[in-house]
């Protein structure tokens, strides 16, 4: 398995459709909510992936400063259900941080976290910093992560 980190310019047009696909398989087939996937943010953010083979297993996009929040931010973290529970969301996590604090020099990471998930969040530094509120008929609070000094 390999992990690869890309700006939109510089996926390749299969890069592109397997993230395309994986994130339609679990946001919008497996957690059966119809949104628009597809929200213009992709190209202003670096998407980082992990490849098993031809498969693209788990992924999440960093979006720039003032793209979503006046913080960087990390979203669409997905992983595919046949690779779950083996620690590669944390891995996926753990992977984004470190480039956002390290090559990006940036403090503050602000989250759209989905509810279920603030516990595995918090284990990795956010803090809830918003009630929860429905997002496409998902619960969900914003959290964030500052670096520590």
């Amino acid at each position: 398995m390999e992990w690869k980190l890309k700006k939109f310019e510089e996926l390749t047009n299969e890069e592109l459709y397997k993230v395309l696909q994986l994130r339609n398989d679990v946001f919008i087939v497996e957690q059966q909510c119809p949104y628009e996937d597809c929200d213009g943010r992709d190209k202003e953010s670096y998407h980082l992936f992990l490849e098993d083979k031809d498969n693209i297993v788990a992924y999440s996009r960093i979006l720039k400063k003032g793209v979503s929040y006046d913080e960087v931010s990390i979203g669409r973290v997905v992983v595919n259900k046949n690779y779950r529970g083996k620690s590669i969301a944390r891995e996926l996590l753990i992977k984004a941080i470190k480039f956002i604090e390290e090559t990006l020099k940036e403090t503050e990471i602000r989250i759209g976290a989905q509810a279920y998930l603030i516990g595995f969040y918090e284990s990795l530094g956010f803090k809830a910093v918003s009630s929860e509120y429905l997002e496409d008929e998902i619960p969900h609070l914003e959290m964030l992560y500052k670096k520590s000094k």
